[in-house]
């Protein structure tokens, strides 16, 4: 026997759905009016298109608009617009089924010209966001080109009634009986900061009375921009417009130091503007996981601050608005969610960024400074993160060099590998807790005697960077203070000889520093100085150690090598001094010196001050 298959519709308990949809689809109860005015808008919208067609339905009340009243005593909001309305059918078909857009069907009805429509619906679960704040919805609307009007209402518990009711006017209007602890919705104040944060840009205007809440009689005044200035051509806009547009934005009194301003259209549509501030606002800081700067919207309507999604960390900087056409949201449409989509306006965001910083370092080294003592710090994140654009980050990263003035960091990589003399092949590099302490390294010596040019990173950030930023342009980076440095061979036959010399020094040395040190080696970096630490090549810098372990992360084990310079007096004196003890004291002398050029804080500082006390005045050791 065969067994028979039958294929069934799935059921739903409409009052349980109605109940996800007002309890847990949204996270912020004020999207309800978002979402009424967005639907508003789409009906103004949809008149504006059909009315090509059908004049005669826009001649009685030609001006589209949407009006938002309180009734204080009677507890409702009502949300009005005269755009196109529903019939009856349409009601049922739009407010008796849930999940079933309008919108969407209208969009599909359109075919090919369905970009010509600007309507932002697409879900159908909207209009239902009202039961979060009300516990009783009515929506009276009259359809264009019809006499009749139809009004619908429900408690949003799982039934709906329809009724035949004379509509003086088009349009629909949707009035929400608001629950008991939801009076913030009917203040004035609160009203417009939502219309502002939400649907300032719809393309329509949005009313409220100026008098008491209530009076019908009261002016009506609009309380939106409706500008959307990202939306018009580029030739149509004077740097001031974009100038005040950036302050309204970004509640910044300075203006903007540039802005690109891009149309995307294809297989996906999105325009941007985007700006680079003069400076940092005040609580900026390395707030990296609280992004506010970039805007989304979609189709004007305001979505969420989506810096994180459409921007990388190290671009946290930017401000402006991304405006798309369409992007996948959840149906709260609070979420963006993740897919190829907004990795290319992400991508596409980033390489608008690097291009801008990119033109303003060639065409104006000022401002191009500008940003750079305000967010390079930032950006120069970018170098581990980004490494698709590690090249041309890097291309942009300022420095101070043994050869710029002064401490300001000005020099570029490029800069760098200009002046290179013929036969070097390397860039070099000191990382240090500050700039003095980089430019007064003792590591530096042997190759400022040569003259040969050194970048002075102080930074926290950039012994992290470095460990990213390998090679530049076919040149290696190299930390002055890591690993053996090269010597001609003539040089390396003097120092060959030099450590044959001070090989019982070495030894001495050794013996009376013992695990302070991994190792005691004759320098190749030293001229003047007696003595500096180093690392191995690939080892974390001293200074990088001792912040990580302020901050209570564990840290990699190892002592440092002491490399000494054997000309130096200070070391002839320990090779000279026969008491055990002065030589002890020496012996310590030498590591705890190149400790303070180095930066560190040494582990008994007043033992350090006795010792060089002993030394100077030629007091024996206690």
């Amino acid at each position: 026997m065969s067994a028979t298959a039958e294929t069934r519709k799935f059921e739903a308990e409409v009052a349980q759905v109605l109940h996800l949809v007002t309890h847990s689809l949204y996270s912020h109860k004020e999207i309800f009016l978002r979402e009424l005015v967005s639907n508003a808008s789409d009906a103004c919208d949809k008149l504006r298109f059909e009315a090509i067609a059908h004049p005669e339905w826009l001649a009685d009340d030609p001006e589209l608009r949407i009006e938002i009243a309180v009734d204080r005593d009677a507890r409702t909001l009502s949300v009005r617009d005269n755009g196109i309305g529903m019939s009856r059918d349409e009601i049922v078909a739009n407010l008796g089924t849930i999940a079933s857009s309008g919108t969407r069907r209208y969009l599909e009805s359109l075919g090919e010209r369905k970009g010509e429509a600007n309507l932002i619906g697409q879900f159908g679960v909207g209009f239902y966001s009202s039961f979060v704040v009300a516990d009783r919805v009515s929506v009276v609307s009259r359809r264009a080109g019809e006499a009749g009007g139809v009004r619908w209402e429900s408690d949003g518990k799982g039934e709906y009634t329809l009724a035949d009711v004379d509509a003086p006017a088009r349009g629909t209007t949707v009035t929400l009986h608001l629950k008991p602890d939801e009076d913030e919705f009917l203040q004035d104040w609160t009203l417009r900061s939502l219309i502002a944060r939400y649907s300032e840009h719809i393309a329509f205007p949005i009313r409220m009375q100026k008098a008491k809440e209530g009076d019908a009689g009261g002016e009506w005044d609009t309380v939106n921009s409706a500008s959307a200035l990202w939306t018009r051509p580029k030739s149509e806009l004077s740097d001031e417009d974009y100038q005040g547009f950036y302050k309204t934005l970004s509640h910044d009194y300075s203006d903007a130091l540039a802005w690109t301003h891009n149309r995307v259209e294809g297989n996906q549509n999105f325009t941007s503007l985007l700006y680079i501030p003069s400076k940092a606002p005040f609580d900026f800081g390395n707030a990296r996981d609280e992004r506010k700067g970039l805007k989304l919207y979609i189709r004007r309507v305001f979505i969420m601050d989506a810096s994180e999604q459409l921007l990388p960390a190290y671009l946290r900087f930017v401000r402006g608005v991304v405006d798309s056409d369409d992007l996948p949201l959840n149906v709260s449409r609070e979420i963006l969610q993740q897919n190829r989509q907004v990795e290319r306006i992400r991508g596409a965001c980033t390489k608008r960024v690097l291009d801008l910083l990119d033109k303003l370092a060639r065409d104006d080294a000022d401002k191009y400074a500008t940003f750079w003592g305000a967010f390079g710090h930032v950006f120069k994140e970018g170098i581990a993160e980004d490494a698709t654009n590690r090249e041309r980050i890097a291309k942009l990263l300022r420095f101070a060099s043994t050869k710029s003035d002064g401490a300001t960091p000005t020099v570029s990589l490029d800069d760098y590998i200009g002046r290179m003399p013929v036969g070097q092949d390397v860039i070099w590099y000191i990382t240090a807790d500050s700039y003095a302490a980089a430019k007064g390294s003792p590591q530096l010596e042997a190759l400022k005697a040569k003259g040969i040019e050194v970048l002075l990173m102080s930074d926290r950030i950039d012994e992290w960077m470095a460990g990213y930023l390998t090679e530049y342009a076919g040149k290696k980076l190299r930390h002055v203070g890591k690993g053996e440095i090269e010597l001609d061979a003539e040089a390396g036959e003097r120092h060959k000889a030099a450590e044959e010399a001070a090989s019982d020094l070495v030894a001495r040395l050794k013996e009376l520093l013992g695990e302070r040190v991994g190792d005691v080696k004759v320098s190749k970096r030293l001229t003047d100085s007696p003595s500096c630490l180093v690392l191995d090549e690939y080892d974390m810098a001293l200074h990088l150690k001792r912040v990580l372990k302020q901050a209570g992360h564990d840290v990699p084990g190892g002592a440092p090598v002491l490399e000494i310079n054997p000309a130096h007096a200070l070391v002839k004196r320990f090779e000279a001094e026969t008491d055990p003890a002065r030589a002890e004291d020496l012996a310590l002398l030498l590591l705890e010196q190149a400790q303070v050029a180095e930066g560190a804080q040494l582990d008994d500082p007043a033992a350090f001050v006795q010792r060089l006390n002993r030394v100077l005045l030629g007091t024996p050791a206690a």
